[in-house]
């Protein structure tokens, strides 16, 4: 029988821990056992997680992974802290569903800089670590990275590169001892293009998937033997359709 690998004392760091998805897997790895870094633009939640899960548990900073000065930092912190980085979860992200003409230049151009850019610099400054002993990457995107709809088209297309991204890097890092995986899920019941898409009168309503559920697969990647790896997870709730 495959024994899941035991995650105490192993350190994640986390983008976008400042809610949703992100907020979550905290506090699921950290019930694990785990060690947890968090970064986010909205540092007053951080503090209050952190304070949550304990400060032997958790370390926090500002983070806007626009800047790949903000994910060295984040990364140093880590290790400063706890002393190596065994896993990276590049959460962090924003959604805007409408037209291509509905948002501005500059709003379309953040999505893009935070999705996939973002993206690139939050596994740039961790890959150094990770090179040491092997360990984990775990892209959060997107079922919309794996197909396209009307008014998801500049978001898919941000998804869609993720998607790009990970598969080289799983091939590339592998000889490494470097797992690459994606997860995309569909909906979730989340904060997440609030008011760009979103309403918040239809949350806890439309059969969405919970923070939780995705926690969930973001610790079983983890967990899996280290002869293994999953490249693509899909998770769609029963509720829901999939185009």
């Amino acid at each position: 029988m495959t024994e899941t690998r035991d995650l105490k004392g192993t350190v994640v760091v986390i983008t976008g821990a400042s809610s949703g998805i992100g907020q979550q897997t905290a506090r699921t790895l950290v019930a694990a056992g785990a060690k947890v870094a968090l970064g986010a633009r909205r540092v007053e939640r951080l503090f209050q997680l952190v304070a949550e899960l304990g400060a032997e548990n958790a370390v926090a900073t500002k983070c806007d992974i626009r800047k790949p000065a903000d994910c060295e930092t984040l990364m140093q912190i880590a290790v400063e802290t706890f002393g190596k980085i065994d896993s990276v979860i590049p959460n962090a992200g924003i959604g805007l569903y409408g037209s291509i003409l509905d948002y501005s230049n500059e709003r379309l151009n953040e999505m893009m800089e935070t999705n996939f850019q973002g993206t690139i610099w939050t596994v740039r400054a961790a890959v150094p670590h990770l090179k040491k002993n092997g360990g984990d990457i775990v892209i959060l995107c997107s079922i919309s990275g794996f197909r396209s709809k009307k008014n998801q088209a500049v978001y898919a297309a941000t998804k869609h590169a993720q998607v790009g991204l990970a598969i080289g890097l799983d091939d590339e890092l592998r000889e490494d001892g470097i797992r690459v995986t994606v997860i995309a899920p569909a909906a979730t019941d989340t904060e997440f293009a609030m008011g760009d898409g979103r309403l918040p009168e239809n949350l806890g309503k439309l059969g969405y998937m919970e923070p939780s559920d995705i926690s969930f697969a973001i610790q079983t990647v983890l967990q899996q033997p280290r002869r293994l790896r999953t490249t693509e997870w899909k998770l769609i709730a029963m509720s829901q359709g999939i185009n």
